[in-house]
Parts: C-alpha cells; sequence; structure tokens
C-alpha cells in the first residue's frame, strides 16, 4: 500500500546516504537473475521453488512420492513415485514401493498370501497365494500354504497321515497314507460327516475322511465336519474368490487363476478374499475436472497429458489421493486504508471471493517503539465471520528520520514488537503486513534484522507476515532499504506495489500503472529469487486525473477513483484513444478551459493485470484499495478467480 512517497523519490532517498560524489563508488554488477523456475511437490503439494534443476531434484530425494516440474509448462522433469507395490492380501506398508520389480519381488517372498502390483498395468506382476494346503489328519497351520505342489509336498513328507488339497478345486491331490492305514481308517466309527447348508442325507456319513472330502466334492458348498471334535468343520468345498464389477458381485470361484481369468474380461472389476479387495484392473491413475472424472489411465506420463489439456484438473490415485492438480484460485487481498469498523464492513460487504482483508490499524508511534492502535475487535469477527482472513497494516507513517532512530534499539524494537504480536493474537487475527516506506537505504542492514526479529516471534504465535515493498528496479535495488533476497524467506508474502509508475510528483502524465511497466516488474522481482507462491501482484482501483494548460504544461493532478470514471467521461464527453506505450485507454477531456488526461482503469484493464498474476503464477493481487471500486465490479473478480 502506499500513499506519499513514491518509488523515483525512493530510489534516490537511497542513493543520496551513500556518498555526495558518485565518482566515489565504482559501479556495482547487478545480482545474478534467481528467478525461479522449477517446483518441487510431494503429491500435489507444494515444497519449494528453485531457479536450478539439480538443486531442485536434489531436495526432491529428500520426499517420497515427489516430482520436480518446469513452471508454466508443468512438465514433469524428475519423480520418484514408486512402479511396483507389495501388498498382503489388500494391505501395504509405505516401505512396501519399489522403483524395480526384482527388488519388489525379494520383499514379497517375506510375506504370505503377498502380491506385487505394476501400477502400470491391471492385476499383478507377482504373487505367492496358497495353490496346495499340507493336512495332517483333521489339522492344518497358516505356514502349511504352497504355490507348487512341490513344496506342499516336501513339507508333507515330514508329518506321518499328512494329505495335500489342491485349493484350485478342493481335491485330495496327494498323501502318504499306505492302503493298509485307510483300510483301518474306514473300519473305525463314521465321525466324519457331510452337510450342505444344514441338509445331511443319512449316507453322507464317513469313517475316513478322504471319503467325506470326495462326497463333499459332489455339491456346492459342502462342509466336512469331525462329529467326535466338537463338531468341528474340518473341509470347505468353497468358492472363497468373489468377482465384482464395482459394487456388483458377478461370480465366485474356488480357484483364484479362474476368477483372475473371469474378472479380466470386465472393466472395474476386483477379485475379493473374505471381502477383501486383492487383485484388480481398475486403472491406477483418475483424470477429474473438479468432481467429475474424465479419464483412466495405467500410465502416469499419459495421464499428466491428459490432464493439462483442461483447467480445474486433477490425477488421483486409490492409494495417495490427489497426486497433482492445476488447480489454481488467486488470492484476493484488499487494503481499507481505513481503521473505522463501518468503512471495513461496507468495502468487504461489497466484495466477491475477497480472502483477505487489511485494515489500517497499527502505527510505529515513537522511536522508543511505541504502537499507536486503532484496531477493534468487532471487524474481526466479522471479517471471520464472512471467511474473510484478517491482516491489519502496520506502518511507520512514512517517516524516514523516525524509523531510522527505532532500527538502531534493540529495546525499541523489543516493546514494538511485543505489544503487536501480543495484539494481534487477543484480536484473533490472522497475520499484519508491514508497509514500513520512506525508509533510508542506509537503514537496510537494520531492517532486515528488525524483520528477521519479527517474523520469528509472529510465526511462533501463529501469525502470518506480509510485506508491501515499491516496484523499483534490480538497477538500484542494492541501494534501498529493502534486501529482497533475504526477506523472501523470513515473510510469508510479499505485495509488489505495481502501481504510481506516474504519481503526484511526477513532472509529466502518465498512467498510474501501465501494463508493461507492470510485467517487467513482476519479472524484475522474481529474479530476486522470491518465490511464486508467496508473491502478490498490487493493482490499483484508482488513476491520476492530469490537468495541462494550453501550452500543454502540467499544472496540478489529483486521484480518482475507480468507479467514478464511467459516469465522469460521459458527463465531460470524454474521448477515448488506445495507447501501446501503456497498453491502455488514454481518455481527455476539457473543464473550465483546461484540458485532462488520464489513462484508463475498469475492468478490462485489473482483468489484464489478473492475467499476469496468473501468466508468472503468482498466490495472487492485492488491491489498493477496497471502497475505490463499484460492487457489480466484483462479479468480473470472483469470474478471474
Amino acid at each position: 500500500m502506499r500513499k506519499k512517497l513514491r518509488p523515483l523519490s525512493f530510489a534516490l532517498a537511497g542513493m543520496l546516504i551513500l556518498s555526495a560524489s558518485s565518482a566515489a563508488f565504482a559501479p556495482l554488477a547487478y545480482a545474478a537473475d534467481k528467478t525461479t523456475k522449477y517446483r518441487v511437490y510431494q503429491n500435489d503439494r507444494l515444497l519449494q521453488e528453485f531457479s536450478d534443476r539439480k538443486m531442485a531434484e536434489a531436495y526432491a530425494r529428500g520426499f517420497t512420492h515427489s516430482h520436480v516440474e518446469e513452471i508454466g509448462t508443468r512438465k514433469w522433469l524428475w519423480d520418484n513415485f514408486p512402479r511396483y507395490v507389495v501388498y498382503q492380501l489388500d494391505k501395504s506398508l509405505p516401505e512396501w514401493e519399489f522403483t524395480h520389480v526384482n527388488d519388489a519381488i525379494a520383499e514379497a517372498r517375506k510375506w504370505s498370501y503377498a502380491s506385487v502390483r505394476d501400477l502400470q498395468k491391471p492385476g499383478w506382476v507377482w504373487n505367492n497365494y496358497p495353490r496346495y494346503r499340507v493336512y495332517q489328519g483333521d489339522n492344518t497351520l497358516d505356514s502349511w500354504t504352497f504355490a507348487t505342489l512341490g513344496e506342499a509336498t516336501t513339507e508333507a513328507k515330514r508329518w506321518s497321515g499328512a494329505h495335500i488339497i489342491d485349493l484350485a478345486d478342493n481335491r485330495w491331490v496327494w498323501d502318504n497314507l499306505n492302503a493298509a492305514d485307510k483300510a483301518e481308517a474306514r473300519s473305525g466309527p463314521a465321525n466324519y460327516r457331510v452337510y450342505q447348508g444344514t441338509y445331511s442325507a443319512p449316507d453322507w456319513n464317513f469313517a475316513y475322511l478322504e471319503d467325506a472330502v470326495n462326497e463333499a466334492l459332489r455339491w456346492g458348498g459342502a462342509t466336512v465336519v469331525n462329529r467326535a471334535n466338537s463338531d468341528n468343520v474340518i473341509f470347505e468345498n468353497a468358492k472363497p474368490y468373489e468377482v465384482y464389477q464395482n459394487d456388483n458381485r458377478l461370480d465366485s470361484y474356488t480357484s483364484l487363476d479362474q476368477a483372475i481369468a473371469y474378472a479380466s474380461y470386465y472393466a472395474h472389476t476386483t477379485v475379493r478374499l473374505q471381502g477383501r479387495p486383492i487383485w484388480t484392473n481398475t486403472p491406477t491413475y483418475t483424470v477429474l475436472q473438479g468432481t467429475n472424472p474424465i479419464g483412466e489411465f495405467q500410465a502416469l506420463p499419459q495421464a499428466l497429458a491428459y490432464a493439462v489439456q483442461y483447467s480445474n484438473a486433477s490425477i488421483r490415485t486409490p492409494r495417495d489421493g490427489s497426486i497433482w492438480n492445476n488447480i489454481r484460485n488467486l488470492l484476493y487481498w484488499g487494503w481499507n486504508g481505513s481503521s473505522a469498523a463501518t468503512t471495513v464492513k461496507q468495502q468487504a460487504s461489497i466484495t466477491k471471493g475477497l480472502d483477505m482483508d487489511s485494515p489500517s490499524w497499527f502505527l510505529l508511534d515513537n522511536a522508543e517503539g511505541g504502537l499507536k492502535d486503532n484496531s477493534n475487535k468487532e471487524s474481526v469477527d466479522w471479517l471471520h465471520s464472512q471467511n474473510i482472513a484478517v491482516h491489519p497494516l502496520v506502518g511507520n507513517q512514512f517517516s524516514g528520520p523516525l524509523t531510522t532512530a527505532f532500527l538502531v534499539s534493540e529495546a525499541a524494537q523489543t516493546k514494538f514488537i511485543r505489544a503487536l504480536v501480543d495484539r494481534c493474537v487477543a484480536l484473533g487475527v490472522d497475520g499484519f503486513n508491514i508497509d514500513f516506506e520512506s525508509v533510508a537505504g542506509s537503514d537496510r542492514n537494520n531492517f532486515t534484522a528488525f524483520m528477521k526479529r519479527l517474523t520469528d516471534d509472529a510465526h511462533a504465535h501463529g501469525l502470518v507476515v506480509s510485506i508491501d515493498l515499491p516496484r523499483g528496479s534490480v538497477k538500484w535495488n542494492h541501494l534501498s532499504a529493502f534486501d529482497h533476497e533475504k526477506l523472501a524467506p523470513m515473510v510469508d508474502y510479499i505485495m509488489t506495489m505495481a502501481y504510481d509508475q506516474y504519481w503526484s510528483g511526477s513532472t509529466t502524465p502518465g498512467s498510474v500503472a501501465g501494463l508493461q511497466w507492470v510485467e517487467e516488474g513482476v519479472q524484475e522481482f522474481l529474479a530476486y529469487g522470491i518465490p511464486r507462491e508467496k508473491l502478490m501482484l498490487g493493482i490499483p482501483f484508482y488513476i491520476r486525473d492530469w490537468t495541462l494548460d494550453d501550452a500543454g504544461k502540467l499544472v496540478s493532478n489529483k486521484a480518482l477513483y475507480m468507479k467514478d470514471l464511467p459516469a465522469l467521461m460521459k458527463a465531460r464527453g470524454a474521448t477515448a484513444t488506445w495507447d501501446p506505450s501503456f497498453n491502455q485507454y488514454k481518455v481527455e477531456y476539457t473543464e473550465g478551459g483546461k484540458r485532462h488526461v488520464f489513462w484508463l482503469e475498469n475492468e478490462d484493464t485489473v482483468k489484464a493485470r489478473l492475467d499476469v498474476a496468473k501468466k508468472y503464477e503468482l498466490a495472487g493481487v492485492a488491491a489498493w484499495r477496497l471502497g475505490y471500486e463499484s460492487a457489480d465490479f466484483w462479479n468480473m473478480m470472483i469470474g478471474e478467480k
């Protein structure tokens, strides 16, 4: 936010403190361009921005499910998303994710009922689901299941009276009982009884278990119980593998292989064991637009190529939720320029989509660190009820001498910080906005140190810190009070005040904020290495009306509100011509015998500024100030958010 000192005088102020003679100083090289070009994400959560790709990749390696994107194109340059995942039944662990299939199989071999899924293909690439089970008489163990008959036979030979059941069809396929053993068993009591549900035929009683099993195989869903052992079920002719398409049950199978073969004929199928989905051919990656699915893909590159064609799109997986999205909502910030509760409410009530409101509540009152406080809890509560965050403005009275005296006193800073943070916590605000202007260039280091102390204390209390910085130039930024490269890591948001290109002290008329000048300012701020997610583009809701005499000499100027311009132009019969030097309409009219000129601000120019913020993927925009626009103007704003 800014009303008094302008960028040109700000620069000169910074330069003047260095020396009266420019010859005493060698020219300084401009800082290297540190514009961020790469973003590191964990799933769809932005972690950090980098100007160097190798640094981005090195940072990304410290996280799982991370990737490096090229800013602007959204092209994935590197990722460590796993391709192979080990499951035990339907459960997996974070450490069961692998890049290479052999590593996944090695892990899976440690567990029973394990499988390896290739996230870029349907189904499994490996599994050890049991095909055979070993019994000793009526008894079996969880560990007595095997993928091959050879493995099962090796185990069964270790035990007397053992037999093997083929789980593909439930048939008795091997035993180590001789004919005499079987004859002796058949001569004993008929303790084995076959049931189908609750029904049992008179002749379904057997003394030898194999005979009971063979009878049970003739009847679907039959069981064998041992009546001598509390009627325990010791065999089931069941079909444990159920095939579902979405939530619709299609069929069930004794054989896992048959269940998978059947499920493979249909899309969106799962094979379930005891109700647990253990196999699926549903594609891993689903592309959504909003909440509506619009595409499915087995391979991530294809999902990305498809998703980037749509706005408001995301990619989701069943395991990780959203792993990518291009949902970009600009944050809308508005300064009030007032502390009055009625004004704050009036200004905010006509907005649509406003995220953050900044009432002018706090001032540095004196060099001893006194805090002038015009805050009120009423406004905080009302703004929060409207889902608008509250970030009161903290100013320095536009006083360079006051600020200099304050910054040399650690005690004064401690007093000011403590009073400000405590009051913000008591009010329940979300953060505060530092707007220190007219700061001398000689205070650069002291101001940076003050901001470090302030932000550390504020963050410790959960407060968000933002700072307003003038649209300057990399050519003379090193002479100013604001060390962008050091401030950027400290604060949560930086507002670039990209207005007052021509201000009240200008000697020639011009636009408040020409579009080219604005975009160049964004580029300069990015060149300092400020992350895009922290940068808010300041936009003007006002213009400057310039009065010229008959000779075209500038006589005076004044600020006019954007909302008043249509009526003024109509009443004065103003003419508008396109000015390519500012990418705005130049408006001229005559009043009182004098010529007036201004550069038009309206929905179109504000939208163009929003487009700049979108083009460079900034966090949002910040408007100076609320109350200068009409209520219907926000219909456009909400549509562009």
